[in-house]
Protein backbone atom coordinates (compact mmCIF):
# COMPACT_ATOMS: atom_id res chain seq x y z
CA UNK A 1 0.00 0.00 0.00
CA UNK A 2 1.77 3.05 -1.32
CA UNK A 3 -0.09 6.25 0.58
CA UNK A 4 -1.80 6.79 3.73
CA UNK A 5 -4.36 9.48 3.55
CA UNK A 6 -5.72 11.51 7.13
CA UNK A 7 -8.34 13.24 5.89
CA UNK A 8 -9.56 15.62 8.76
CA UNK A 9 -13.24 17.01 7.46
CA UNK A 10 -16.17 15.21 5.33
CA UNK A 11 -15.03 17.56 2.38
CA UNK A 12 -11.73 16.12 2.44
CA UNK A 13 -13.28 12.41 2.86
CA UNK A 14 -15.74 12.99 0.29
CA UNK A 15 -12.93 14.29 -2.24
CA UNK A 16 -10.90 11.53 -1.26
CA UNK A 17 -13.70 8.88 -2.22
CA UNK A 18 -14.62 10.64 -5.26
CA UNK A 19 -11.11 10.75 -6.72
CA UNK A 20 -10.58 6.48 -5.92
CA UNK A 21 -13.66 5.90 -7.66
CA UNK A 22 -12.90 7.74 -10.54
CA UNK A 23 -9.65 5.94 -10.56
CA UNK A 24 -10.91 2.63 -9.71
CA UNK A 25 -8.26 3.15 -6.90
CA UNK A 26 -9.35 0.20 -3.77
CA UNK A 27 -8.77 2.48 -0.60
CA UNK A 28 -8.32 0.69 2.70
CA UNK A 29 -10.34 2.31 5.77
CA UNK A 30 -8.41 2.21 9.26
CA UNK A 31 -9.23 3.65 12.42
CA UNK A 32 -6.41 2.37 15.00
CA UNK A 33 -6.01 -0.82 13.30
CA UNK A 34 -6.57 -2.55 16.18
CA UNK A 35 -9.41 -4.88 13.96
CA UNK A 36 -6.96 -4.80 10.62
CA UNK A 37 -6.77 -9.01 11.19
CA UNK A 38 -10.89 -9.16 11.01
CA UNK A 39 -11.78 -10.42 7.44
CA UNK A 40 -10.23 -11.61 4.79
CA UNK A 41 -6.66 -9.51 3.62
CA UNK A 42 -7.19 -6.53 1.15
CA UNK A 43 -5.15 -5.31 -1.49
CA UNK A 44 -5.38 -1.37 -1.84
CA UNK A 45 -3.69 1.34 -3.50
CA UNK A 46 -4.10 3.61 -0.77
CA UNK A 47 -5.41 4.05 3.27
CA UNK A 48 -7.51 6.01 4.57
CA UNK A 49 -6.77 6.92 7.94
CA UNK A 50 -9.45 8.05 9.92
CA UNK A 51 -8.25 8.87 13.31
CA UNK A 52 -8.28 13.10 11.70
CA UNK A 53 -12.44 12.20 12.92
CA UNK A 54 -12.19 12.73 16.64
CA UNK A 55 -13.75 13.84 19.68
CA UNK A 56 -16.83 13.88 21.45
CA UNK A 57 -19.81 15.51 18.86
CA UNK A 58 -22.85 15.70 21.46
CA UNK A 59 -23.33 14.09 24.87
CA UNK A 60 -26.43 14.41 27.08
CA UNK A 61 -26.73 12.31 29.98
CA UNK A 62 -30.21 13.09 31.02
CA UNK A 63 -31.48 12.44 27.08
CA UNK A 64 -28.84 8.97 27.54
CA UNK A 65 -27.62 9.95 23.31
CA UNK A 66 -23.77 10.23 22.92
CA UNK A 67 -22.56 11.21 19.30
CA UNK A 68 -18.57 11.43 18.37
CA UNK A 69 -16.86 11.18 15.12
CA UNK A 70 -15.64 7.61 14.43
CA UNK A 71 -12.32 7.73 14.85
CA UNK A 72 -12.66 8.40 18.45
CA UNK A 73 -10.96 5.87 20.52
CA UNK A 74 -13.66 4.17 22.80
CA UNK A 75 -11.31 4.11 25.94
CA UNK A 76 -11.76 7.81 25.43
CA UNK A 77 -15.80 7.47 25.11
CA UNK A 78 -16.37 5.54 27.74
CA UNK A 79 -14.07 7.56 30.43
CA UNK A 80 -16.61 10.36 29.61
CA UNK A 81 -19.61 7.83 30.26
CA UNK A 82 -18.06 6.51 33.35
CA UNK A 83 -17.93 10.00 34.48
CA UNK A 84 -21.64 10.08 34.53
CA UNK A 85 -22.00 6.48 35.59
CA UNK A 86 -23.12 5.46 32.16
CA UNK A 87 -21.82 3.11 29.04
CA UNK A 88 -22.81 1.29 25.82
CA UNK A 89 -25.13 -1.92 27.12
CA UNK A 90 -23.73 -3.71 24.13
CA UNK A 91 -20.74 -3.92 26.42
CA UNK A 92 -18.38 -3.78 23.24
CA UNK A 93 -15.32 -6.42 23.60
CA UNK A 94 -11.48 -5.48 23.28
CA UNK A 95 -10.19 -7.99 20.62
CA UNK A 96 -6.98 -6.49 20.26
CA UNK A 97 -4.93 -8.94 22.02
CA UNK A 98 -6.89 -11.53 20.67
CA UNK A 99 -6.13 -10.13 17.24
CA UNK A 100 -1.91 -9.69 18.55
CA UNK A 101 -2.46 -5.92 19.32
CA UNK A 102 -2.72 -3.59 22.18
CA UNK A 103 -5.69 -3.22 24.77
CA UNK A 104 -7.72 -0.09 24.47
CA UNK A 105 -6.74 0.66 21.06
CA UNK A 106 -10.23 0.14 19.55
CA UNK A 107 -12.40 2.97 18.30
CA UNK A 108 -16.10 3.64 17.99
CA UNK A 109 -16.67 3.32 14.35
CA UNK A 110 -14.50 0.02 14.36
CA UNK A 111 -17.02 -1.30 16.69
CA UNK A 112 -19.61 -0.33 15.19
CA UNK A 113 -18.79 -1.06 11.93
CA UNK A 114 -17.94 -4.67 13.21
CA UNK A 115 -21.27 -5.15 15.32
CA UNK A 116 -19.12 -6.23 18.15
CA UNK A 117 -21.11 -7.13 20.88
CA UNK A 118 -20.29 -8.79 24.49
CA UNK A 119 -22.07 -11.24 26.92
CA UNK A 120 -25.41 -8.86 27.52
CA UNK A 121 -26.27 -9.34 24.23
CA UNK A 122 -28.46 -11.22 25.20
CA UNK A 123 -30.47 -9.41 27.24
CA UNK A 124 -29.72 -5.64 25.93
CA UNK A 125 -29.25 -6.95 22.11
CA UNK A 126 -26.46 -5.73 19.59
CA UNK A 127 -24.48 -3.00 18.54
CA UNK A 128 -27.17 -2.08 15.54
CA UNK A 129 -29.71 -2.37 18.52
CA UNK A 130 -28.54 0.91 20.08
CA UNK A 131 -27.37 2.29 16.99
CA UNK A 132 -29.72 5.90 16.19
CA UNK A 133 -27.86 7.84 13.11
CA UNK A 134 -24.92 8.72 11.31
CA UNK A 135 -23.10 10.52 8.31
CA UNK A 136 -20.94 8.87 5.82
CA UNK A 137 -19.48 9.08 2.42
CA UNK A 138 -20.31 6.44 0.11
CA UNK A 139 -18.13 4.97 -2.34
CA UNK A 140 -19.54 6.73 -4.95
CA UNK A 141 -17.87 9.55 -3.44
CA UNK A 142 -21.41 11.23 -1.96
CA UNK A 143 -22.21 12.68 1.42
CA UNK A 144 -25.41 11.14 2.99
CA UNK A 145 -26.71 10.52 6.63
CA UNK A 146 -29.31 8.41 8.04
CA UNK A 147 -31.15 8.57 11.34
CA UNK A 148 -30.57 11.10 14.27
CA UNK A 149 -31.50 11.11 17.96
CA UNK A 150 -34.25 8.56 18.87
CA UNK A 151 -35.27 5.15 18.13
CA UNK A 152 -38.42 5.76 16.44
CA UNK A 153 -37.22 8.27 13.82
CA UNK A 154 -36.69 6.12 10.57
CA UNK A 155 -38.84 6.41 7.70
CA UNK A 156 -37.78 4.43 4.42
CA UNK A 157 -34.99 2.38 4.65
CA UNK A 158 -32.61 2.34 8.01
CA UNK A 159 -29.28 2.53 6.56
CA UNK A 160 -27.84 2.41 10.54
CA UNK A 161 -28.93 -1.65 10.31
CA UNK A 162 -27.10 -1.61 6.96
CA UNK A 163 -24.14 0.15 7.86
CA UNK A 164 -23.64 -1.89 11.15
CA UNK A 165 -21.71 -5.25 10.32
CA UNK A 166 -20.83 -4.07 6.47
CA UNK A 167 -16.85 -3.88 7.54
CA UNK A 168 -16.15 -0.52 6.02
CA UNK A 169 -17.35 -1.88 2.44
CA UNK A 170 -20.44 0.08 1.60
CA UNK A 171 -19.56 3.94 3.59
CA UNK A 172 -17.09 5.54 5.24
CA UNK A 173 -19.09 6.85 8.29
CA UNK A 174 -17.69 10.07 9.16
CA UNK A 175 -19.84 10.35 12.90
CA UNK A 176 -22.27 7.88 14.73
CA UNK A 177 -24.87 8.52 16.88
CA UNK A 178 -25.64 5.78 19.83
CA UNK A 179 -27.30 5.15 23.20
CA UNK A 180 -26.28 4.93 26.46
CA UNK A 181 -27.45 3.67 29.17
CA UNK A 182 -26.54 3.34 33.07
CA UNK A 183 -24.10 1.90 34.75
CA UNK A 184 -25.43 -1.42 36.81
CA UNK A 185 -24.72 -0.56 40.45
CA UNK A 186 -23.92 -3.87 41.59
CA UNK A 187 -23.03 -7.21 39.59
CA UNK A 188 -23.43 -10.81 40.92
CA UNK A 189 -23.01 -13.51 39.45
CA UNK A 190 -23.94 -17.42 40.18
CA UNK A 191 -22.15 -20.36 39.18
CA UNK A 192 -22.95 -24.07 38.89
CA UNK A 193 -19.70 -26.90 38.47
CA UNK A 194 -19.24 -29.58 36.96
CA UNK A 195 -21.73 -29.43 34.34
CA UNK A 196 -21.62 -31.04 31.04
CA UNK A 197 -22.69 -29.31 28.25
CA UNK A 198 -26.22 -30.11 27.96
CA UNK A 199 -27.18 -29.59 31.58
CA UNK A 200 -25.08 -26.32 31.18
CA UNK A 201 -27.37 -25.14 28.50
CA UNK A 202 -30.53 -26.37 30.56
CA UNK A 203 -29.27 -24.21 33.29
CA UNK A 204 -28.43 -21.31 30.91
CA UNK A 205 -31.91 -21.80 29.53
CA UNK A 206 -33.82 -21.88 33.15
CA UNK A 207 -31.81 -18.77 34.20
CA UNK A 208 -32.83 -17.05 30.66
CA UNK A 209 -36.11 -17.51 30.97
CA UNK A 210 -36.68 -16.58 34.94
CA UNK A 211 -38.14 -14.06 35.97
CA UNK A 212 -34.47 -12.55 37.59
CA UNK A 213 -33.22 -10.72 34.52
CA UNK A 214 -30.13 -12.73 33.79
CA UNK A 215 -28.14 -10.04 32.28
CA UNK A 216 -25.25 -12.91 30.82
CA UNK A 217 -24.92 -16.37 30.60
CA UNK A 218 -21.57 -18.17 29.85
CA UNK A 219 -20.06 -22.27 30.29
CA UNK A 220 -16.54 -22.76 30.18
CA UNK A 221 -15.73 -26.55 29.85
CA UNK A 222 -12.82 -27.37 32.73
CA UNK A 223 -9.95 -26.91 30.83
CA UNK A 224 -11.18 -23.09 29.95
CA UNK A 225 -11.81 -22.72 33.45
CA UNK A 226 -8.41 -24.06 34.89
CA UNK A 227 -6.97 -21.58 32.84
CA UNK A 228 -9.08 -18.53 34.29
CA UNK A 229 -7.26 -15.35 35.62
CA UNK A 230 -10.14 -15.44 38.23
CA UNK A 231 -8.78 -17.65 41.27
CA UNK A 232 -12.39 -18.59 42.09
CA UNK A 233 -13.42 -20.15 39.10
CA UNK A 234 -9.48 -21.92 38.21
CA UNK A 235 -9.86 -23.53 41.84
CA UNK A 236 -13.60 -24.32 41.05
CA UNK A 237 -12.20 -28.17 39.95
CA UNK A 238 -14.37 -28.39 36.86
CA UNK A 239 -16.58 -26.66 34.09
CA UNK A 240 -18.60 -23.98 35.22
CA UNK A 241 -21.58 -22.96 34.11
CA UNK A 242 -22.29 -18.87 35.13
CA UNK A 243 -25.20 -16.75 35.44
CA UNK A 244 -25.03 -12.57 35.69
CA UNK A 245 -27.29 -10.53 37.36
CA UNK A 246 -27.11 -6.86 37.49
CA UNK A 247 -28.53 -3.84 39.14
CA UNK A 248 -28.97 -1.84 42.58
CA UNK A 249 -27.44 -3.48 45.30
CA UNK A 250 -30.31 -4.86 47.32
CA UNK A 251 -32.22 -5.96 43.93
CA UNK A 252 -28.92 -7.73 43.04
CA UNK A 253 -29.04 -9.69 45.90
CA UNK A 254 -32.26 -10.95 46.55
CA UNK A 255 -32.09 -11.73 42.60
CA UNK A 256 -29.25 -13.53 42.72
CA UNK A 257 -30.24 -15.76 45.90
CA UNK A 258 -33.88 -16.69 44.19
CA UNK A 259 -32.20 -17.51 41.15
CA UNK A 260 -29.78 -20.01 43.19
CA UNK A 261 -32.63 -21.45 45.35
CA UNK A 262 -35.59 -21.54 42.74
CA UNK A 263 -34.57 -21.91 39.07
CA UNK A 264 -31.37 -23.64 39.36
CA UNK A 265 -31.37 -25.99 42.67
CA UNK A 266 -32.06 -28.98 40.53
CA UNK A 267 -29.08 -28.26 38.75
CA UNK A 268 -26.47 -28.57 41.25
CA UNK A 269 -24.67 -27.00 44.05
CA UNK A 270 -24.23 -22.87 43.35
CA UNK A 271 -21.45 -20.53 44.23
CA UNK A 272 -21.86 -16.86 44.13
CA UNK A 273 -19.18 -14.32 42.40
CA UNK A 274 -19.02 -10.91 43.90
CA UNK A 275 -19.23 -7.58 42.41
CA UNK A 276 -15.55 -6.89 41.70
CA UNK A 277 -14.87 -10.38 40.74
CA UNK A 278 -17.91 -10.97 38.99
CA UNK A 279 -16.80 -7.86 37.00
CA UNK A 280 -13.54 -9.58 36.02
CA UNK A 281 -14.95 -12.82 35.32
CA UNK A 282 -17.28 -10.99 32.63
CA UNK A 283 -14.37 -9.65 30.97
CA UNK A 284 -12.63 -12.39 30.60
CA UNK A 285 -15.60 -14.64 29.08
CA UNK A 286 -16.06 -10.76 26.44
CA UNK A 287 -12.46 -9.69 25.42
CA UNK A 288 -11.89 -13.86 24.37
CA UNK A 289 -8.61 -14.01 26.94
CA UNK A 290 -8.43 -17.66 27.31
CA UNK A 291 -7.49 -17.47 23.54
CA UNK A 292 -5.21 -14.77 23.81
CA UNK A 293 -1.12 -15.23 22.91
CA UNK A 294 -1.85 -18.75 21.61
CA UNK A 295 0.25 -19.05 19.01
CA UNK A 296 -0.03 -21.31 16.25
CA UNK A 297 -3.97 -20.98 16.67
CA UNK A 298 -6.74 -19.96 14.93
CA UNK A 299 -10.09 -18.71 16.79
CA UNK A 300 -13.57 -19.10 15.11
CA UNK A 301 -16.89 -17.29 16.70
CA UNK A 302 -19.75 -19.48 15.85
CA UNK A 303 -23.19 -17.98 16.48
CA UNK A 304 -26.48 -20.58 16.63
CA UNK A 305 -29.74 -20.87 17.78
CA UNK A 306 -29.09 -21.40 22.05
CA UNK A 307 -31.28 -24.82 21.71
CA UNK A 308 -28.22 -26.15 19.28
CA UNK A 309 -25.26 -24.85 21.24
CA UNK A 310 -24.42 -27.93 23.59
CA UNK A 311 -25.02 -30.38 20.09
CA UNK A 312 -22.89 -28.13 17.75
CA UNK A 313 -19.96 -27.87 20.72
CA UNK A 314 -20.04 -31.87 21.01
CA UNK A 315 -19.65 -32.54 17.36
CA UNK A 316 -17.10 -29.52 17.15
CA UNK A 317 -15.18 -31.48 19.83
CA UNK A 318 -15.52 -34.71 18.12
CA UNK A 319 -14.63 -33.74 14.74
CA UNK A 320 -11.85 -30.72 14.92
CA UNK A 321 -9.04 -31.70 15.67
CA UNK A 322 -7.17 -30.14 19.03
CA UNK A 323 -10.46 -28.22 19.62
CA UNK A 324 -10.90 -25.70 22.41
CA UNK A 325 -14.59 -24.17 22.96
CA UNK A 326 -16.01 -22.11 25.61
CA UNK A 327 -20.24 -20.91 25.22
CA UNK A 328 -21.79 -17.45 25.50
CA UNK A 329 -25.08 -16.26 24.77
CA UNK A 330 -26.80 -18.81 26.64
CA UNK A 331 -25.25 -21.12 24.56
CA UNK A 332 -25.81 -18.96 21.25
CA UNK A 333 -22.07 -18.06 20.50
CA UNK A 334 -19.21 -20.80 20.53
CA UNK A 335 -15.75 -19.40 20.70
CA UNK A 336 -13.72 -22.19 19.45
CA UNK A 337 -9.75 -22.23 19.02
CA UNK A 338 -8.31 -25.31 17.35
CA UNK A 339 -4.07 -25.82 15.33
CA UNK A 340 -4.30 -23.22 12.81
CA UNK A 341 -2.56 -25.20 10.19
CA UNK A 342 -3.23 -24.57 6.39
CA UNK A 343 -7.28 -23.56 6.07
CA UNK A 344 -8.16 -23.33 10.37
CA UNK A 345 -9.69 -26.74 9.70
CA UNK A 346 -12.73 -24.67 8.11
CA UNK A 347 -14.16 -27.49 6.54
CA UNK A 348 -14.72 -29.29 9.38
CA UNK A 349 -15.98 -26.76 11.63
CA UNK A 350 -18.84 -25.98 9.22
CA UNK A 351 -19.68 -29.20 8.70
CA UNK A 352 -19.98 -29.67 12.74
CA UNK A 353 -22.60 -26.56 12.39
CA UNK A 354 -24.61 -29.77 10.36
CA UNK A 355 -28.83 -28.33 9.65
CA UNK A 356 -28.13 -25.74 12.57
CA UNK A 357 -29.13 -21.97 11.09
CA UNK A 358 -26.00 -20.46 12.66
CA UNK A 359 -23.26 -19.32 10.92
CA UNK A 360 -18.65 -19.75 11.68
CA UNK A 361 -16.52 -16.33 11.12
CA UNK A 362 -12.68 -16.89 11.41
CA UNK A 363 -11.83 -14.32 13.55
CA UNK A 364 -8.06 -14.95 14.17
CA UNK A 365 -5.22 -16.70 11.38
CA UNK A 366 -2.76 -15.99 9.67
CA UNK A 367 -3.08 -13.58 6.61
CA UNK A 368 -2.71 -16.18 4.15
CA UNK A 369 -4.96 -18.53 5.79
CA UNK A 370 -7.69 -15.65 5.40
CA UNK A 371 -6.86 -15.39 1.68
CA UNK A 372 -7.65 -19.15 1.36
CA UNK A 373 -10.52 -20.04 3.09
CA UNK A 374 -13.71 -18.19 3.32
CA UNK A 375 -13.57 -16.22 6.84
CA UNK A 376 -17.09 -15.71 6.84
CA UNK A 377 -19.94 -18.43 6.34
CA UNK A 378 -20.51 -18.94 2.48
CA UNK A 379 -23.84 -17.15 1.04
CA UNK A 380 -26.81 -18.76 -0.05
CA UNK A 381 -27.66 -17.43 -3.89
CA UNK A 382 -30.38 -15.17 -2.78
CA UNK A 383 -28.52 -13.76 -0.22
CA UNK A 384 -24.72 -13.60 -1.95
CA UNK A 385 -27.11 -11.59 -4.90
CA UNK A 386 -28.98 -9.20 -2.31
CA UNK A 387 -25.08 -8.54 -1.07
CA UNK A 388 -23.76 -8.02 -4.47
CA UNK A 389 -26.46 -5.44 -5.03
CA UNK A 390 -25.85 -3.73 -2.15
CA UNK A 391 -22.37 -3.29 -3.28
CA UNK A 392 -23.50 -1.83 -6.49
CA UNK A 393 -25.74 1.13 -5.14
CA UNK A 394 -23.26 2.32 -2.55
CA UNK A 395 -19.92 1.38 -4.15
CA UNK A 396 -20.24 0.18 -8.03
CA UNK A 397 -16.28 0.75 -8.15
CA UNK A 398 -15.47 -1.90 -5.04
CA UNK A 399 -12.79 0.63 -4.15
CA UNK A 400 -14.02 0.94 -0.32
CA UNK A 401 -12.52 -2.33 1.64
CA UNK A 402 -12.43 -4.47 -1.29
CA UNK A 403 -12.93 -7.68 -1.32
CA UNK A 404 -13.04 -7.78 3.20
CA UNK A 405 -16.10 -9.80 3.24
CA UNK A 406 -16.35 -11.98 0.32
CA UNK A 407 -14.05 -12.74 -2.52
CA UNK A 408 -15.25 -10.08 -5.72
CA UNK A 409 -17.40 -8.19 -3.27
Amino acid sequence: MADTYRPDSAEQLRELVAWASAEEAPLEVLGRGSKRGLGRPMQAQAGVDMTGFTGIIEYEPDELILAAHTGTPLAEIQAELAAKAQDFAFEPPDLGPLLGGEAGQATIGGTVSCNLAGPRRVKSGAVRDHFLGFHAVSGRGEAFKSGGRVVKNVTGYDLCKLMCGAYGTLAVMTDVTLKVLPVAEETRTVLLVGLDEDAAVKALTAGLQSAYEVSAAAHMPADIARASGVSTVRKSGGAVTALRIEGPPVSVKHRAKKLAEEVLHGHGETHELQDRTSRDFWAEVRDVRPFVGLDGTAVWRISVPPAEGAGVAKRLGEAVSGARYYLDWGGGLIWLAVPQGEDAQHASVRAALGDSTGHATLIKADPEVRAAVPVFQPQADGVAVLTKNLKDAFDPRRVLNPGRMYAGV
